[in-house]
């Protein structure tokens, strides 16, 4: 893993939240789905983590966003936790994944992936973890993988052209969202190891 991408562990990482500005709305929803290489050489998911999350206090919720994901914040039975119980979770599975496979950072994946970093990072410094094992900027961004791969951008479409089932009835769920940008990413790197791009030839 350390050898296929520089020192970076991936992680495909999805969030439903309460609007667009990270530092203001809500965190709702986060889901990270870590990934490994089989003997063969091939990627494929390996753990997961989902969280329901408590608006942060004082966090701004706009009505569109919930019309949108269809998340009720204040329903007791999500089994919402607080950001911090989410994070410090995820970050915990992430750097011993990231240790094994002998990666120096993890590196976040995602579909059009800034939304999703924004908020990570945002929810980060609120809780002033130390801990935070993603690069602070650095992306992998499967939209524009798919782009040049399969001639989409759209993550259904993708998906579809590539073969992966695509509900769109469970779309917007953080958890079925990561799993399928994490399934459209390892097709991808896995295709350009098939046409034979890795190891590099000539």
């Amino acid at each position: 893993m350390s050898r296929r991408f520089r020192g970076f562990f991936p992680v495909v990482v999805d969030v439903e939240t309460g609007g667009f500005n990270a530092s203001k709305d809500a965190l709702l929803e986060i889901a990270a789905v870590s990934l490994q290489f089989d003997e063969q050489g091939y990627l494929k998911i390996s753990n997961r983590w989902h969280f329901h999350v408590e608006p942060f206090e004082g966090a701004n919720i706009e009505q569109s966003s919930l019309d949108f994901t269809g998340i009720d914040p204040f329903n007791p039975l999500r089994g919402a936790v607080s950001e911090k119980v989410a994070l410090n979770e995820i970050y915990k599975g992430v750097k011993v994944e990231q240790k094994q496979a002998e990666c120096q950072r993890s590196v976040l994946v995602g579909h059009n992936p800034g939304f999703d970093l924004g908020f990570l990072m945002a929810a980060s410094e609120r809780i002033n973890t130390k801990r935070n094992p993603f690069h602070p900027f650095t992306t992998f961004d499967t939209a524009t993988m798919a782009g040049l791969a399969l001639g989409q951008t759209v993550l259904a479409r993708a998906c579809q052209t590539a073969g992966i089932s695509f509900d769109s009835e469970q779309a917007h769920s953080a958890l079925y969202d990561t799993e399928k940008t994490a399934e459209l990413f390892c097709y991808i790197v896995n295709r350009w190891k098939k046409l034979g791009g890795w190891p590099l030839g000539d």
